[in-house]
Parts: structure tokens; C-alpha cells; sequence
């Protein structure tokens, strides 16, 4: 069967009558970091022109702020003088020699802005920032929307093919248009009519500016997923409202910030939100766009296919393949890096002041540095550990030319990942080990399995790679060696039956991948094996959009683990502070949902028959469980490292061999692609 028969809808062109978009993708706006340095927009120029090359029909650059009032941060990404008019084209011209198309976003921080000067409609401090904004005046408001017209006239100027106005998540534009910020009573605010009059002027003003022949998306918050969000009527009417005030395409924005309902971690299931942007479809006539957790093209053709979306968006998902639309159309979907949804190089680096980059593909924002060229000298290279690190560098250096031998002592690739994919919510590993089966194939890499491997085997190689990864750290304690203890592997790995109550020591990321394994094992009395249905009922969402936000009143009905467990951590403090940053509020939450115990600041004084003793502030007690999980950190298997030090070999360690930590692929995968690439 032909890609285009397999995926006619998603590599259909979209016709916006005075231009043509050569297929139904997006790639959905993300920050990057890079938009935030003059220095740093040749990397962006070239972010965005790799991924015009991979033939995604258009693109929206990061939050540009259109003033300084208006930046999420001190230093902005902006556009509101001249003077950055050629930064900006150094992109524009980029994607355009690539046969390309880009539309600058314009985001407008409002009470998000992470600065003293921050405004808003109303003097409303937001919960996920630490300054209270500056309530606009009438005049401050109309400046405000002259701004918006300014970084649309710029953008012209800078060559942009289009902007996409932000009015979502929570943003400025967002917070006039609900109640749950605007407590106005001028006509900016009150009815309906005056909470959206802003978004009306900025669209329709844009438009003048602009002409007829330029793009300009709207990005329409249509599920606010907050008590005092809109209803389902007043979005619908903001909706029209973007049409007659000259929008040529509707994006759908879920959620804001702020809002305590996960919408793009990998446990919400994929596509989960294209049903709200189906309910819109029929309520205008201009292409709608839907997004979140599209990223594969299978689930982008089936929600195009379905009639819910003219086009989807897919931010991280080309964050981890530039090549994603150019592998479907050239019939090799198979090849595709698929982003794991796990936001730990993209959302939690840009949530904490550091570029965004990609856990499966290093490459991502760094396509200026990290580059596989040919090798000048074939080497013959043996890497052992076909964990993370271990697949990222074989591979790599194979594609490089190199001839790869590839070892692990287990009979499958993978490593830890095998035990990652089998927890809740972290199923998506898994596709991350079908593209390394299938590079390692691909660019012949001699995959040796079950093999247990000695120094005198790696003699002859002109490359040693150790990435033989880490076990479980041993803890001192009395009765450690007690018959209910078990260690996270034997758990994940279905060693060991475990019982109906379980204490966890240790509440880093391990720690919290067993709670949500064992809360997961039996979910009794679940009525339903539909997952967006599953996941609507345990947060609380309002799939009739019958309620205000999509939530308001909605009680959520999650299933109750039936283990009593508790998840314990030696530290002061909740548990799961070290998470991150974008996702361990979720994991959290997640757990409480659940029953899960979660206590900080505890000493282990001893296990028996009895179970695990602890004591917390002095007080002594019995936790009477029938197994005690220990999950107290790692440490690297280095031993053939120290047989094969004095023999003249060229050894590299890299990843947990090197450095052990929790299951930290994204540091293993970089290392292991980075040493591979100037081998």
C-alpha cells in the first residue's frame, strides 16, 4: 500500500486561497531559548530550516512578544523595533530557501510574565509566578493592542509567511476573555461581548495591517479546563468572532498553566483533546486545527480521517524527527523518532532558563553542533550495553560508517527501558526501542545478544564503548536481607508477586514509577477500558461541555488502588520534589488520586515479620506490609572497566556506567550520540 493511500488525508495539501499548504501538519509553536539571544538566531534559523527541509506544510515560531511589558521574560524574545527586523529574517530566509512556510507567533505574557512590569486586565496575581500584574487602564489596554498591530507589521517586514496570535493557555488575551481574571467593568470587561471586544480589535486591526494575501492563525482557548473558564456557547461565539474579524485558520488551545489537569504528558492518551476541536468544526468556515499528544501519523490521519481537524499540530513530535512528514511521505513512517511525550529537554529545560532540546534526539536546537558526518577513518568499534546509551552511540556511529559490534548480556535490546515501557503512563518507551530496533538494522550494526563479554573479546577493536548502565544500590539496614524485600527490578521485571500492602524506601523517579506500577496492577471495579474516557473521569473533564471551563462542578472519579501502599523518602519535604519540572506535580497528584501514602522525612530503623519499623519526628512506628520495595538510587557496573584499564585499548564510558543516575536517558542518550559523532 502507498503512503498516500495509507495517509491521504494527513499529506492532502490545504488550499487558504491566496496560498497553498503542501500538507494537513503544523508544527505547533514552542519556545526553544533560542529565540531569547540575537546571538542564538543563526541556531534558530537553522532549528526551523531542517525542519522546512523534513516538508512540514508550516510552522509557528516560539512566543514573540510584541513589548517589553508584554515579554514572558526580563530579556525578551520580542519584536517590537526595527532594530530586530534582521535577526528575524535571518529565519524567514532560512525556511524559505528550504521551501518552506513560518508564521511568527505573537504571546503577549500578560500576568505569565515572569517580571515586575507584568500586566493584566485585572490586578490578579497568577499562582505560577511570583509578581502581581498591573491592572491595564482604557488607555493602557489600547496601547497594548497597538502593540499587536506593530509586531504584525514587523513581521511583514521580517519576511514571515504569517503570525498566529496567542489567545490561549491562559495568556493575556486569554485572561480578558474569562472571568477568572477579568473583573472589569468598563467595556473590556462584564458581558461576554466585552470580555472578548480585545481579541476582537487586535484580530481585526492585524488583518488591516496585513492585507488579504497574509496568514494569520488564532489560537482559541476551547477548553480552559478552570471552574470560571468560558462555556462551551461564549467560545463558540469567540470563535465566529475570529472568523468575521479575518482569522484564516482556528488552532485549538487546551488548558491553561495553571489549571491542575495534565494535557500533554505521556499519560494523557494520544489525540485526547481532538474531540473539542470536532465540536468546533461545523461552527465556522475556516480550517481548525486541533493538537496535543498527536505523534504519530497513523493518529494524525485517523483524527483528519475522522472529520475532527483540517489540519493537526505537532510540536515536540518534530522536536524529535525533523524528518517526520518527509519519512510519510516517502513511504518510511517506520523510521520516525517518535517523541515520548516526557518533557524532560524540552518543557522542563525551558521552564528552568535552559535551551530546549529532545531526550530521543539531541540534535534538536543544537543542529549547529551536533552533527553525524560521514567518518573520515573507518574504525571497527564495540560498544557493550544495549541500554540508552549504548543504542544512541552504535547507531549513530554506525550511520557514520563505522563498523559496530553491539553487545548485551540480555536477549532483548533496551536496558532499563524495558522497564520504563511497563509503567502506566510511560508506555511510549517502547516506541523508542522500535526505532532503535530498527536503526540498528537499518545502518547494520552486529547485534550480538545474550552474550556475556570479556576483556580478552574487546582486543583488536579500535573503539570500546562501556555503557553497561547500573544495578540497585545496596542499603544498610536491619533486616535488609528480610524475605520481603525486593528490589524495583524484581518488581518491574515480574520476579516476585507482591503483596496486598507495600512500603517503597526511596521517592525519586524510581520510587514513583513502582507506586504508579503497583497502584495500576489490579484496577478493580473500572467500568470502562476506554482510555480518553478513563482519563476525562479520573481528572474531572466534562466531555458534554455542558460545564463552565469544561470542569466546574465536574467531581473527578479516579480509581482507588486496592494495595495500601506507602512511598517514603528519607529527606524532609514532599516526596517528589526532584521530579520534574513540568510533570512531577502530575505524577504527584497522580498517586494522591490513588490512595498512595506519601510521607517525607523518615528513618528506616529495622525489617522483620512484623514489617518495615520507621520512625518520623522521633515517633516510632510499624508499617505492616507484606514487601518493603527498594528503590535507594544506583550504582554503575563498572567491573570490566576495571579489567580492561593497562590493556592499550581506547575505552570510553559513558551513560549510568559512568554517571548513575535515576534512570536518566536523556543524559544517556546525548552522551552516547555526542562520543559516536566525533569518534
Amino acid at each position: 500500500m502507498s503512503t498516500e493511500t495509507r495517509f491521504p488525508h494527513l499529506l492532502a495539501p490545504l488550499d487558504l486561497g491566496f496560498t497553498t499548504l503542501k500538507n494537513r501538519v503544523l508544527m505547533g509553536s514552542m519556545h526553544t531559548g533560542l529565540e531569547d539571544h540575537k546571538k542564538d538566531f543563526p541556531k534558530l534559523a537553522a532549528y526551523f530550516a531542517e525542519r522546512a527541509a523534513g516538508e512540514v506544510g508550516l510552522m509557528v515560531t516560539g512566543g514573540i512578544a510584541p513589548g517589553l511589558r508584554g515579554s514572558l521574560m526580563p530579556f525578551p524574545s520580542g519584536l517590537f523595533n526595527r532594530f530586530q527586523v534582521p535577526r528575524h529574517k535571518l529565519v524567514t530566509s532560512a525556511v524559505h530557501a528550504a521551501d518552506g512556510k513560518i508564521c511568527m507567533q505573537i504571546l503577549h505574557g500578560g500576568r505569565y510574565s515572569y517580571h515586575p512590569l507584568s500586566v493584566a486586565p485585572s490586578a490578579i496575581q497568577s499562582p505560577i509566578t511570583p509578581f502581581k500584574p498591573s491592572a491595564l487602564s482604557s488607555r493602557g489596554v489600547e496601547k497594548q493592542i497597538q502593540k499587536f498591530v506593530r509586531a504584525t507589521r514587523l513581521a511583514i517586514e521580517a519576511g514571515y509567511d504569517g503570525i498566529e496570535i496567542m489567545g490561549s493557555e491562559g495568556y493575556f488575551i486569554n485572561e480578558f476573555t474569562t472571568t477568572h481574571v477579568n473583573k472589569r467593568t468598563d467595556k473590556w470587561g462584564g458581558s461576554t461581548r466585552n470580555r472578548y471586544r480585545i481579541a476582537e480589535e487586535i484580530l481585526s486591526r492585524c488583518r488591516d495591517e496585513a492585507g488579504k494575501s497574509f496568514i494569520i492563525i488564532y489560537r482559541l482557548s476551547m477548553l480552559d479546563l478552570l471552574p470560571d473558564g468560558n462555556s462551551w456557547d461564549e467560545i463558540v461565539e469567540q470563535a465566529k468572532m475570529a472568523e468575521a474579524s479575518g482569522a484564516t485558520l482556528l488552532n485549538t488551545g487546551i488548558g491553561w498553566h495553571e489549571a491542575r489537569i495534565p494535557t500533554i504528558a505521556t499519560m494523557v492518551p494520544r489525540g485526547a483533546f481532538s474531540w473539542v476541536t470536532a465540536r468546533m468544526r461545523p461552527e465556522v468556515n475556516i480550517p481548525v486545527i486541533t493538537t496535543n499528544r498527536i505523534n504519530t501519523p497513523q493518529v494524525a490521519e485517523d483524527i483528519l480521517a475522522r472529520g475532527d481537524a483540517d489540519m493537526v499540530s505537532m510540536a515536540r513530535p518534530l522536536l524529535a524527527d525533523a524528518e517526520f512528514v518527509k519519512k510519510v511521505r516517502r513511504g518510511r513512517p517506520q523510521e520516525i523518532n517518535i517523541c515520548i511525550a516526557c518533557n524532560q529537554a524540552c518543557l522542563d529545560h525551558t521552564f528552568t532558563g535552559k535551551p530546549c532540546s529532545c531526550l530521543v534526539n539531541p540534535r534538536a536546537c543544537r543542529e549547529t553542533e551536533l552533527n553525524y558526518l560521514p567518518a573520515e577513518t573507518i574504525k571497527a568499534i564495540a560498544v557493550v550495553g544495549a541500554g540508552p546509551a549504548g543504542l544512541a552511540c552504535a547507531t549513530v556511529a554506525a550511520r557514520r560508517g563505522h563498523k559496530v559490534s553491539l553487545f548485551d548480556q540480555s536477549d532483548e535490546i533496551g536496558g532499563q527501558f524495558n522497564m520504563a515501557k511497563k509503567i502506566p503512563g510511560k508506555e511510549e518507551f517502547s516506541a523508542s526501542l522500535d526505532y532503535y530496533r530498527g536503526e540498528v538494522e537499518r545502518h547494520e550494526v552486529d547485534l550480538q545478544l545474550n552474550t556475556q563479554i570479556s576483556a580478552e573479546d574487546l582486543a583488536g577493536y579500535d573503539e570500546v564503548i562501556l555503557a553497561t548502565g547500573v544495578h540497585p544500590r545496596k542499603i544498610d539496614l536491619p533486616g535488609i536481607d528480610h524475605r520481603k524485600v525486593v528490589s524495583y527490578i524484581d518488581v518491574l521485571t515480574g520476579k516476585v508477586e507482591i503483596g496486598r500492602s507495600v512500603a517503597i524506601i526511596g521517592a525519586g523517579g524510581i520510587g514513583f514509577d513502582v507506586a504508579e506500577f503497583l497502584s495500576h496492577a489490579e484496577d478493580d471495579g473500572i467500568q470502562s477500558h476506554d482510555p480518553l474516557e478513563l482519563f476525562a473521569n479520573e481528572w474531572g473533564i466534562d466531555r458534554s461541555l455542558k460545564a463552565r471551563g469544561g470542569v466546574e462542578g465536574v467531581i473527578p472519579q479516579p480509581p482507588k488502588s486496592t494495595r495500601e501502599i506507602w512511598l517514603l523518602q528519607r529527606r524532609a519535604g514532599k516526596p517528589g520534589k526532584t521530579l520534574g519540572k513540568t510533570t512531577g506535580w502530575i505524577h504527584r497528584l497522580s498517586l494522591r488520586h490513588r490512595g498512595v501514602h506519601m510521607l517525607g522525612d523518615v528513618n528506616y530503623d529495622s525489617i522483620d515479620d512484623e514489617g518495615l519499623h520507621i520512625s518520623i519526628n522521633g515517633e516510632k512506628q510499624v508499617l505492616k506490609v507484606d514487601h518493603v520495595v527498594v528503590c535507594a538510587g544506583q550504582v554503575s557496573n563498572r567491573d570490566l572497566a576495571g579489567t580492561l584499564e593497562g590493556r592499550g585499548l581506547s575505552l570510553h564510558i559513558i551513560g549510568g556506567a559512568q554517571k548513575a543516575t535515576e534512570l536518566d536517558a536523556k543524559y544517556a542518550i546525548r552522551e552516547g550520540s555526542e562520543l559516536a559523532a566525533r569518534i
